[in-house]
């Protein structure tokens, strides 16, 4: 005679085959070394958490792990509810959410990964196992470049016919060169301001008046998103000459010139940059290195989990919220 076994907590839902995946680089990873998955899984933890747990265990990697698409598949739990138990899956030592930087120079981005274990961790072993993973991006070398399809056998190629050189025949004194470079960095920089900003709208005539004085930033070893920041940081909510005003920050915030480094000798190979995983708060996405976050919670968030009250803001928190606000109320405030 078989007896039936029910359980009290809720059984997670399929997977469906329709389950959004994140960008290439983002979303779920799942950690090495965990045991074999059974029934008895996640079996401490309480309902809902192990509802989620069961859930984002068969995810396959590299599947969203955003809360908003969390929700959409769980029915029985809003976002709040998805959130509240991610966090506690974090304190329970199964994920950890991270930030790594890809890329090198201006094309630097974040991704943004959830590691996931079906093994519970304590927080030595999460920073022990971020720190290789830092070890391993930054010893990874970069991808080969593209070759175009081929045979799968190289063949020799055949030597090339010599052509005999030709002529060119003798261009028109009044014809105009023909331009083959695009816009400078430097003008680009200054064009897109107004795209980005109606306030720093400027015409052809100004980018082209103001592209020396941009072009000396660059030439000093800044970004143009050093530029960028710098020109519009602390814009007044209404500027009459967008013109005049770059115009005077290109000469009274021109960065320093510093000493030219050595020069690296030929044949000495360029050490790779250390792109460093950062931790981001389950609760409230506050990044830091490991070992800054226990349990996956900044210090905040760690405190307000463990006497269950959040610490109130202060008076200069408040402040700076009541002026971001006003600030944005003029913004959008016709002109």
């Amino acid at each position: 005679m078989v007896i039936q076994h029910l359980s009290s907590a809720l059984h997670a839902p399929a997977v469906s085959l329709a389950y959004p995946m994140a960008k290439p680089g983002y979303g779920k990873r799942s950690a090495p070394g965990q045991q074999a998955r059974t029934r008895d899984d996640f079996a401490l933890l309480p309902t809902r958490e192990r509802y989620v747990a069961g859930f984002v265990d068969h995810l396959p990697d590299g599947a969203s792990m955003s809360v908003k698409q969390l929700a959409k598949q769980l029915p029985l739990y809003g976002q709040q509810a998805i959130s509240t138990a991610l966090k506690a899956l974090s304190v329970a030592g199964h994920l950890r959410r991270v930030r790594c930087a890809v890329g090198a120079g201006d094309e630097t981005r974040w991704v943004f990964r959830t590691f996931w274990s079906r093994t519970a961790r304590d927080n030595e072993w999460w920073t022990t196992y971020l720190a290789t993973e830092t070890a391993t991006q930054t010893a990874a070398p970069a991808p080969p470049p593209a070759r175009a399809e081929g045979p799968a056998v190289a063949e020799q190629a055949p030597e090339p016919t010599p052509v005999p050189p030709q002529r060119t025949p003798p261009q028109a004194p009044d014809a105009e060169p023909t331009q083959t470079t695009g816009p400078s960095p430097a003008y680009l920089a200054l064009a897109r301001r107004g795209r980005n900003d109606h306030r720093l709208g400027l015409s052809a005539h100004d980018c082209t008046t103001l592209e020396p004085l941009a072009a000396q930033w660059l030439d000093r070893g800044v970004t143009t998103d050093y530029l960028t920041s710098t020109l519009t940081a602390g814009l007044p909510a209404q500027i009459d000459s967008p013109a005049g005003l770059l115009r005077r920050r290109l000469i009274d915030k021109l960065p320093p010139r510093l000493p030219a480094t050595p020069s690296t000798p030929v044949g000495t190979p360029t050490p790779t940059p250390t792109h460093r995983l950062l931790v981001e708060c389950t609760d409230c996405g506050r990044p830091g290195p490991p070992e800054a976050l226990p349990d996956g919670l900044c210090h905040p968030c760690h405190t307000a989990d463990s006497t269950g009250a959040r610490p109130s803001p202060d008076a200069t928190q408040i402040a700076a919220v009541k002026a971001h606000m006003a600030n944005l109320r003029d913004l959008l405030r016709p002109v």
